[in-house]
């Protein structure tokens, strides 16, 4: 940006409007407006982002192809000017057209490519991959529809696609290059060619086009610009002539059919067998065409393959990509005839695992047959991987049968993604250092003993570029005044905040700024929810994935909780309280669809009930995504983070909200531990079961849920409260029944710990410099979690790369 002037990127602007949509500036919409400015600015990226790969070239530099199912990058406009370090020179040039660079970036469509913390975090690292000025390449999938786009009709959740593609994505190019052929089903044969080699190939296969559509990653302030890669699946024949003029007509588009089912959605429903093949062929697919092409586009300056993990560095996001392992060995075995040993030695090297669950939902099994038949040659590969590591196994401990029972990759007429993963690096961490120890000494503790050196700990973390600078630019402004910028690049810098903590004029600017953006949520509410909400209230804010063990129940409980006491004693000492959701259920998950009907029908009985006179208020914001997660964020006076101890393998919202000021509220459980340890004891407010003591009713026993129901009146309240008709006549028995039988996720055992915790927190918002002091020593103490932090750690133990220069 700067060699160009404003004037130059003004005509740049009018003339994308003119070429892209034949109209003048005066005569063109908003979105219209978007789509020339953001195509403005990329073409500014496109000339750093060549120049980043001719300086790669050169270099002959590693790079780390990082994998991953999702990607929850967020809009891009906004981001991309911060990372450019053009903000004022763009905004200037865009008022001067008379145009509102905010009712522009109200335009952009989020990208549909992630869900949830998984996506999200390799969206920051991606960030802090380029800003750090490592060469990298994110690897996933073009989903033409994200997982869906969530309304809430009558309480329930429903799920419609999420068109974001509908308009076109003015950021991404599309590479027919770098195409490969990705095959599926058919037969695997084995021939001998002249010289007697002993190969394979796959015969009477289905086969797709995978063709990859790039993103630009830009890094602050460095001209580096690295690359997102989402494959999209083209059929090799699009339309079949001979059978449409036979009258086959739906047969004559069967293989287009079957590539753009490949990248319809996210996460299909895999309650049934068709969605777990479609599940295991979008994993295949991603993981085949980034390795196939990986290793064409190393063979472009390299000539031997047994140096391959000195240039490139696969790094598995979870399950999902497990398959790189196996799709290395193929390709290394068939395609260029490596005996076995040296593939191996190869896919080890260049293999790493990221864990990132103890959930065993998480920890993909697929049933043998399905996987056969899908991907024939690869399960040969596995079986093979298998046999040669089970005999492993076994001359290592040849007394413990447990061993294979727990370690082998085929077990139960079952493929074990984690255990394949896990044999098939050289790196296999965790994501909080609570959630590693728990790794090693419980859930993969016999790998662990086996192979110690494979194992580590990397804590995650956000990008406050995109979280604090972008999302919060009030406080992002007051931090910079207060302490200089240093902090965007290095986090580590905030702990200078502390000299203000006790402040009384600082403590007075740091609230005023969360009292702005609490006014500034609310009219987001008021507009999409239609709820006026008090913002002198304390905010309590619950945003993730929902599932069971993240315990929006718990939550909801205690809100029941409090309804119930308002109104037995309407003249309580009780400070207002604004509690506000955003959470998606999987389209098959029916238990947490549930819990938000549940969350939906206790807040229409609350916001509608005058005799609590609006001390009390609970918004559901539907849809939630990174757009609205910035305004969220920046206005919470409380984090929840409340899961089952043991359960979170690390967490990013309770990192976003720490920086943002919020108090966490929360049970010592993934990177809640660390972030406690950071800020102070005093400084959060934590409750409920130990992680261990979880771990050991799992294990022994001893929980009788509705022993604590019979001894328990508020409780006993809440719970038929659900089956009585209380919420209008809907009865929540599925809830009722699994919490008084199971309660596997130990809400009712953590209620009493949560409602005092709660108790506790609003003593401590009464007494407003000690909570500003605590806000303010929130921020001060998040250096720890930038994902900065995080991806230098990989870079150091794992990926061992080179800056560009």
């Amino acid at each position: 940006m700067q060699n160009i002037r404003k004037e130059q990127f003004k005509e740049s602007i009018k003339d994308n409007l003119k070429s892209l949509f034949c109209v003048s500036i005066d005569d063109a919409s908003q979105e219209q407006l978007f789509y020339a400015t953001s195509k403005a600015i990329q073409l500014i990226i496109i000339n750093k982002w060549i120049n980043t790969q001719k300086i790669q070239k050169e270099q002959d530099a590693k790079i780390v192809y990082y994998m991953s199912m999702e990607f929850l990058m967020g809009r891009a406009l906004g981001n991309n000017i911060i990372n450019l370090k053009e903000n004022e020179i763009i905004t200037e040039s865009i008022k001067e057209l008379g145009l509102d660079l905010n009712v522009m970036e109200n335009q952009e469509p989020e990208p549909a490519l992630g869900n949830g913390g998984l996506g999200r975090l390799a969206a920051c690292f991606l960030d802090s991959l380029a800003t750090l000025g490592y060469p990298a390449m994110g690897c996933g999938i073009r989903y033409k529809y994200g997982m869906f786009k969530q309304q809430i009709k009558d309480g329930f959740q429903v799920e419609l696609p999420d068109d974001w593609l509908r308009h076109g994505y003015p950021f991404e190019i599309k590479k027919n290059e770098d195409a490969v052929e990705v095959k599926f089903g058919g037969y695997s044969r084995m021939y001998r060619d002249v010289y007697g080699k002993v190969s394979f190939i796959n015969e009477g296969y289905q086969g797709v086009i995978a063709v990859p559509y790039d993103i630009p990653i830009v890094g602050y302030n460095n001209d580096v610009v690295n690359t997102l890669r989402v494959w999209d699946a083209e059929a090799i024949f699009k339309f079949d002539l001979d059978a449409f003029d036979k009258g086959n007509y739906v047969n004559a588009s069967e293989q287009e059919t079957f590539a753009n089912t490949i990248c319809s959605v996210l996460y299909p429903n895999d309650n049934n067998f068709v969605g777990k093949r479609l599940r295991l062929t979008q994993q295949y697919f991603f993981v085949s065409a980034t390795v196939q092409r990986a290793i064409k586009d190393y063979l472009k300056n390299h000539d031997d393959l047994h140096k391959l993990s000195d240039k490139i560095a696969f790094q598995m996001n979870d399950t999902h990509p497990s398959l790189s392992v196996a799709e290395l060995m193929r390709i290394l075995v068939d395609d260029y005839f490596f005996d076995w040993d040296d593939a191996w030695e190869i896919t080890q090297k260049t293999c790493a695992y990221t864990n990132h669950t103890i959930m065993s939902e998480a920890l993909e099994k697929w049933d043998v047959d399905l996987f056969k038949g899908l991907l024939p040659r690869v399960y040969e590969i596995i079986e093979e991987i298998n046999k040669r590591f089970c005999l492993d196994v076994s001359t290592k401990y040849p007394d413990d049968y447990s061993k294979i029972k727990n370690m082998a990759i085929l077990y139960d007429n079952k493929v074990r993604m984690a255990n394949l993963a896990i044999v098939g690096s050289h790196s296999v961490n965790g994501v909080a250092e609570l959630h590693t120890e728990i790794l090693k000494n419980q859930l993969l503790k016999d790998f662990y003993i086996m192979t110690p050196e494979k194992f580590s700990n990397k804590t995650n973390g956000i990008t406050q570029r995109r979280f604090l600078l972008h999302g919060n630019p009030l406080l992002a402004t007051w931090v910079t005044n207060k302490i200089g910028n240093s902090w965007i690049t290095g986090l580590q810098k905030m702990n200078k905040l502390v000299d203000y903590a006790d402040e009384i004029t600082a403590q007075n600017e740091f609230m005023d700024i969360k009292h702005k953006n609490k006014i500034r949520l609310a009219e987001y509410i008021k507009e999409h929810n239609n709820i006026d909400i008090d913002t002198n209230s304390i905010f309590d804010v619950h945003v993730k994935r929902l599932h069971e063990y993240k315990r929006q129940l718990l939550n909801v409980f205690h809100i029941m909780y409090l309804q119930n006491k308002l109104i037995e004693n309407p003249n309580m000492e009780f400070y207002p309280r604004t509690f506000i959701f955003g959470a998606k259920a999987s389209a098959g998950y029916m238990k947490a669809k549930s819990i938000i009907k549940l969350i939906n029908c206790v807040a229409d009985r609350i916001n509608s009930d005058t005799r609590l006179h609006g001390k009390l208020k609970v918004v559901f914001i539907e849809n939630y995504n990174v757009s609205i997660a910035e305004i969220i964020v920046s206005a919470a006076d409380v984090s929840e983070q409340i899961s089952t101890a043991s359960k979170e393998a690390s967490g990013t919202s309770n990192m976003k909200f720490m920086l943002n000021g919020a108090i966490t509220l929360g049970t010592m459980d993934g990177a809640n531990v660390e972030i406690i340890e950071e800020v102070g004891k005093e400084n959060a407010v934590t409750f409920g079961l130990s992680s261990q003591e979880v771990l050991d009713y799992e294990k022994y026993g001893g929980y009788f849920p509705k022993d604590i129901y019979d001894n328990d009146i508020d409780i006993q309240c809440i719970l038929n409260q659900l089956i009585n008709g209380y919420y209008y006549m809907y009865n929540f028995n599925d809830i009722y029944n699994s919490l008084l039988s199971r309660d596997d996720y130990f809400i009712l055992k953590d209620f009493r710990s949560y409602v005092e915790a709660q108790e506790q927190i609003e003593k401590l918002y009464k007494n407003k410099s000690q909570w500003a002091k605590s806000a303010i020593l929130n921020t001060a103490k998040s250096g720890k979690f930038s994902s900065d932090r995080t991806i230098q750690e990989y870079v150091d133990d794992i990926w061992h790369l080179e800056k560009l220069n």
